[in-house]
């Protein structure tokens, strides 16, 4: 029987990835450019670390045992993983994205990979009939599930299925729900792709990004482009992410918690006009997040009455915090129109959704009291500030 998630987070099932020279608790940083050879021929399994480093090696290894993958690469970002990905593919390939995905994925798709001639089509898949989509030049389906900002769930193992039977490869971007919730490729993914900066790293102090596989020749491909291009993470970062593995269980807990409590109240401000959270009965995702996660995250989006109010809201902030990014320990609050998705086009926000009225939060794994009378505090100055 193997180790719980929980664990896993901190131990490896097998022990030959680890340091036991000096008898050290905390993995080391490897902090080297290049390794000595003995002879020629003779290696000790490392030779320079762009191309492999124990300490990014064995974040690798956590991140993989975490997601029940054959393997994990750790990226120097989010961004240089998904653009990795994208290195599988050829000009004339063929992509079908979901329409509502976090704006550096868009940015991406549309200013560099359309360039290099790869065709992207975009559609909710929540919603719609994917099938009508494909073309003999498809190679891939791209998913965020649940979606960013607008939380929009997709059946994973349904969409698995139609996947594999078109050959098709099918890529899901777990970042929200973190691994310790939702596990994709034990439902039919490929690949699983992670910014690691968010719930994996979880301080909010360093950047890195992951795709995590159980395909051999997928991971094989991987392996020579990031050798190749020397996109890998650094082996500070590695073990900074390492260390915030360590407590991703409690982390995913505590966040889910003040999320839930932060829902509650929301939905009794008469500003808000709209709480969109999965693990609401009323979210259309719920049933399949029920069947296919084991938590519904740390994230939610709420829609406010106007714009003024929504600024507001955000001028007056404090101990939440107004910036970019998410899944970390502070609680951090986002207005996507003019941060995550400033790059988006204008009809796109619009079809998505995403108006100056919305606001997204990460929620951190602070007192729920005192985030509830933070929001409470806010939002009476906000009213006040508006109505003088």
């Amino acid at each position: 029987m193997g180790y719980s998630i929980e664990t896993r987070c901190l131990h490896l099932e097998e022990n030959e990835a680890k340091s036991d020279v000096y008898g050290a608790v905390s993995f080391p940083i490897y902090q080297t450019a290049t390794f000595a050879h003995k002879g020629v021929g003779q290696s000790t399994g490392y030779d320079y670390s762009r191309l492999q480093n124990p300490t990014r090696e064995q974040l690798e290894k956590i991140v993989a045992s975490l997601e029940k993958g054959v393997d994990a690469l750790a990226f120097a970002s989010g961004m240089a993983a998904i653009a990795t990905l994208m290195e599988l593919f050829e000009p004339g390939d063929h992509l079908v994205v979901d329409a509502d995905l976090y704006g550096g994925s868009i940015r991406l798709f549309q200013n560099i990979s359309e360039k290099n001639g790869i065709e992207i089509t975009s559609i909710d898949f929540w919603e719609e009939d994917v099938s009508q989509y494909i073309t003999d030049k498809t190679k891939a389906i791209y998913i965020e599930t649940p979606t960013n900002p607008m939380m929009n769930v997709t059946d994973i193992r349904k969409l698995a299925e139609f996947t594999k039977s078109r050959n098709l490869m099918l890529i899901v971007d777990n970042t929200f729900l973190s691994p310790y919730f939702q596990n994709p490729l034990e439902l039919g993914a490929d690949v699983v792709v992670h910014s690691g900066t968010k719930y994996l790293g979880g301080h909010n102090d360093t950047i890195a990004g992951f795709l995590v596989t159980n395909k051999e020749i997928i991971s094989e491909r991987l392996r020579f482009v990031i050798k190749t291009t020397g996109a890998g993470l650094s082996p500070f970062d590695s073990w900074l992410i390492l260390r915030g593995i360590k407590t991703l269980a409690l982390r995913m807990e505590r966040a889910q918690e003040n999320a839930i409590a932060l829902v509650d109240w929301l939905k009794e401000q008469k500003r808000v006009t709209k709480v969109i959270y999965p693990g609401l009965p009323e979210h259309p995702g719920y049933e399949i997040m029920k069947k296919q996660a084991r938590g519904f995250g740390g994230m939610l989006t709420f829609e406010v009455d106007s714009r003024e109010f929504a600024l507001s809201v955000l001028n007056h902030v404090k101990l939440i915090q107004f910036a970019e990014s998410l899944g970390g320990t502070e609680s951090l609050i986002t207005y996507p129109i003019t941060q995550t998705h400033a790059d988006v086009p204008p009809d796109k926000l619009a079809a998505n959704g995403i108006t100056d009225r919305i606001l997204r939060m990460s929620v951190g794994i602070e007192s729920k009291e005192d985030l509830t009378e933070e929001l409470e505090r806010v939002f009476t100055l906000a009213e006040e500030e508006l109505h003088g």
